[in-house]
Parts: C-alpha cells; structure tokens; sequence
C-alpha cells in the first residue's frame, strides 16, 4: 500500500464531505476529484447548487502545515498577488474551501506564440513576490535545507532508484560536490522564495498569473525562483530564449532595487548553480515519489533533469567531477540494463 492510499481512505471522503454539509447548510453539492499534487495533499472541485464552483484542499495536518498555507496566502494576497481566498478553513483536521482559479495552467497553456507574454505576466508579479519585505514569519531556506535536499540524489536517486552504491573516493568527490554547490547558493542575496514557482503552479487568469502551492515559502535566494520558472520540471525551452527571459527579468529587478547583482553575466552564473541544486535535489524528490510513495509518472522526467545537470557541469571546471561522476553512472546503468 503506498503513501497516498494510507492517507487518504474511503473514511478521509466521508469525512470531508460531512465537513462541506456542515459548512454549506446542507446545500446540495457536486465534488469532482482534480489532479493530486507531488505532496500529501489532494484537491476535489466542488459545485454548489445555484453558486460558482469552488476548490477544496484535503491536506491531512500531519504531513501538511496549513497554518502556514493560510499565513503566506494572505500576506501575498495583500501585496496584490493573485492567490487562491480560503473561503473556510478546517485547520484540525486539514480541509480548506478555496475559491477557484479555473484549470488552464501555464503548463497546459504555454506555446511558442504567448510564451512571451505569459512570461513577461510571471515575471512582473515575481518582482512583485520578491519585493514584500514582511519576512518574520519565514523560515530561512538555510544550507542545512538545502544539504538535506541535495542528500536525496545520492540516497534516492543513485541509491535507491539506479541501485548503485559508489566506490569510496567517488562518494567523496560527490560530497564535495555538493557542498560545494550548497556554498555558492548561499552566498546569493535573499528574498521571498516561493520554492515552486514554475507553469504548473501558475494559471492563466484575467488577474495573471494565479499563483498555486506557495505553502513552502522561505527566505531564500533571489534566482531560485527564476530558475524554477524558465528550467521546469515538465518543459524545456532554448538555451537562448531562456536567457533572453533572464535578461528581462534582471532588468525589471534592478528597476525594483531587488538585490541581484549589477553585472548580468554573474547573476547568470548564480543563477545556474541554483538550478543545478534544484534539480539534483528534484532527481532524489521523484525517486522517493516512486520507490515510497508509489507515484511512478514523476521519474519519467529523470533525463530532463539530468541534461540540465550535464548543461551547468560543462560550463564549470569546479563541476567536472559531477560530470565524471554521472559518466560512471550511466555506464552502469547501461551495463545493468537499467530503464527510468
């Protein structure tokens, strides 16, 4: 049985429909199950007679921090982001009634001919994301996160997902790797970092963009989120338009006095060593998703990743370990006659 089916049962359903009931004065409803997300929470659109449809969030307060979700809605929501309105909120026992932001995620909706445009709306309200200055209730995206995060490539993904143990003196130069990585994230200026800002979580609405699954917000540096957006975990673009977007961003930045670095060239550089964190650590996330929560579709997405690993590595002298470490992998993987 995985994860998912141990969280939520046939009883978790009867429960929060008993909670809509309630809340809804016995109005008569429709509940429609939307796509689940990669964590410990679901999502049911819900249709109340005669009313315009809503989203419920069902994320059990065990693995979910809905207060948190709450706190940093409303504090993008009064900086003038577009977020969902929690409508009613069951904190015990992890159920949230949202207004609804439709379906037509960037994901879904990008092409070549309104790429331009989405990302120019997806940037401007990034700038305006990064500019609340209101941090208290933040926690730090601190090195000891991000080492835990890079640790689940080595663990899940190497380990557990290839089922590949390095020799000694490999293991060692991996960990340099890492720390290395972890060090120069940490020097970067920090903001407001979303965490998971990329076209799935963000839809296409007359208030563009919506911003979905913010709930991990921390005090971050400045270029995760943008990498996030322009190198996604389910679409790739060029080398060159994802600079020319850069660009764009970078110069809205500067005229918000963001603290990005005056010289592009070295905001860039920032912002590839930031990215090469995010994936390595999203290369571990998919593999735990499917070896222990028994999402398998995540995985399929592993060579994406693993051409903007290689991408970085080759830029970099400080990086050609890693890429000598991946050669090593794949080579055995071939031998072994492994499939992602």
């Amino acid at each position: 049985m995985n994860t998912s089916e141990t969280i939520f049962g046939e009883s978790r359903r009867s429960q929060l429909e008993g909670w809509l009931r309630l809340i809804l004065d016995e109005c008569d409803f429709t509940l429609t199950d939307l796509a689940a997300d990669a964590g410990a929470r679901r999502y049911f659109r819900i249709k109340p007679s005669g009313e315009h449809s809503l989203v419920l969030m069902d994320a059990p307060p065990v693995h979910n921090d809905n207060q948190q979700f709450a706190l940093v809605a409303d504090l993008l929501e009064a900086h003038g982001l577009h977020v969902p309105k929690i409508k009613h909120a069951n904190f015990k026992d992890g159920f949230l009634l949202l207004s609804d932001l439709g379906d037509a995620t960037y994901l879904k909706a990008l092409n070549s001919d309104n790429a331009a445009k989405l990302f120019d709306d997806a940037t401007t309200a990034l700038v305006q994301l990064q500019s609340i200055t209101e941090l208290d209730s933040l926690n730090l995206y601190s090195a000891d996160v991000m080492r835990e995060e890079l640790a689940l490539f080595d663990t899940w993904y190497i380990q557990k997902n290839l089922q590949i143990t390095l020799e000694e003196k490999v293991q060692s130069s991996l960990n340099n790797v890492l720390k290395l990585i972890t060090e120069r994230c940490m020097s970067q200026a920090t903001v407001l970092t979303h965490r998971d800002y990329m076209p799935r979580n963000l839809m296409v609405c007359d208030a563009n963009p919506g911003i979905l699954d913010f709930q991990d917000a921390r005090i971050g540096p400045i270029s995760y989120d943008v990498i996030s957006l322009f190198k996604d975990a389910f679409i790739s673009w060029e080398e060159e338009q994802i600079m020319d977007w850069t660009i764009r961003y970078w110069e809205k930045a500067r005229k918000s006095s963001l603290p990005v670095p005056q010289d592009f060239g070295s905001f860039y550089e920032d912002l590839e060593w930031m990215g090469l964190q995010r994936h390595l650590k999203i290369l571990g996330v998919f593999s735990r998703l499917k070896h222990r929560d028994g999402k398998d579709h995540y995985i399929i997405d592993a060579p994406r990743f693993l051409t903007y690993v290689r991408d970085v590595a080759s830029r970099y002298n400080a990086l050609k370990p890693l890429l000598l470490i991946l050669d090593q992998i794949e080579g055995k993987t071939q031998q072994i006659g492994h499939t992602f």
